[in-house]
């Protein structure tokens, strides 16, 4: 079947835009996959740009759809300039937070420009979740990491000595028998946090409860959750070590405790969201007794 002229000529705007963000973007990209996102913090990166184009392509159809299209050129126009400036300063400046984050304004003018406000909303929480692509400024990351690797060490220390493991603790240096550990900023630092607190709002919105009570409760413990994996494969990495040495330790199994560090971290959301469900409908069943 071939597509009708005015579809057709519905596309070209898009593809015009597209092949702008191209030109502006790429070069972004390329240069995010040979530095930042190549190494273990930020290797978020790549996965939170892929779900976001496809929850963009989820509403492709809505966004396709011209019969509630209001485009809002005046709002359109001057965040494209915002987005213009930020890119040229970012971009100049290898300021990453200026160059990666004005993709989002840029996309929002886009459709701003070719449908309008309503539109925009539809895409709103794609928007939201490009934000976590973003590299931190590295003050800040530096600033906040620290007490985080703390309480991460402190609290696999306690927990495994607990259970009877001889193990010692010196800052963020865990001793278990003769190996010695260090607790790595991609093992409990912010951005593992980061990653971690995207996983649960995605879950979060593909799951889409109709209790705002439910929603809001599982969002705030999204950042317990998320100290509780990090905790967990660190416990995990330590175990590894003490059982089988520092070559597994650093080796293969440091990336399989990647894997357990989001396994239970979504298993962890999964049975916190079921315990809010349960506890949801006792309360509504009290009150309609």
């Amino acid at each position: 079947m071939v597509p009708a002229r005015g579809s057709r000529a519905a596309l070209v705007p898009w593809l015009v835009a597209g092949l702008g963000l191209l030109a502006l973007y790429v070069p972004t990209l390329i240069s995010l996959f040979s530095t930042i996102w190549a190494s273990d913090a930020q290797g978020h990166g790549p996965i939170v740009l892929g779900i976001s184009i496809w929850l963009i392509y989820r509403r492709w159809p809505q966004l396709m759809d011209t019969s509630t299209a209001q485009p809002r050129p005046g709002l359109a126009w001057p965040l494209f300039v915002i987005a213009a400036f930020l890119y040229a300063v970012g971009r100049s400046q290898g300021i990453w937070v200026f160059e990666v984050g004005s993709a989002i304004l840029v996309v929002s003018a886009i459709v701003l420009l070719l449908r309008g406000t309503a539109h925009v909303r539809l895409i709103a929480f794609a928007l939201f979740f490009m934000l976590f692509m973003i590299p931190l400024p590295g003050a800040i990351v530096d600033a906040l990491t620290q007490p985080m690797k703390m309480a991460v060490s402190y609290v696999a220390e306690s927990m495994l000595h607990a259970v009877g493991y001889p193990i010692s603790r010196s800052g963020v240096i865990l001793q278990i028998g003769p190996y010695q550990l260090l607790v790595a900023d991609a093992c409990a630092g912010l951005h593992t946090l980061f990653t971690l607190e995207a996983l649960g709002l995605l879950y979060l919105n593909i799951v889409r409860h109709s209790s705002l009570f439910r929603n809001i409760a599982l969002a705030i413990l999204i950042v317990p959750i998320s100290f509780a994996a990090n905790v967990i494969r660190v416990c995990t990495l330590t175990l590894i070590t003490y059982y089988f040495g520092d070559e597994a330790g650093q080796g293969f199994l440091h990336g399989f405790a990647g894997m357990v560090l989001f396994i239970s971290a979504l298993l962890l959301i999964i049975a916190t969201d079921g315990m809010l469900r349960f506890g949801t409908r006792r309360v509504t069943e009290k009150g309609h007794a």
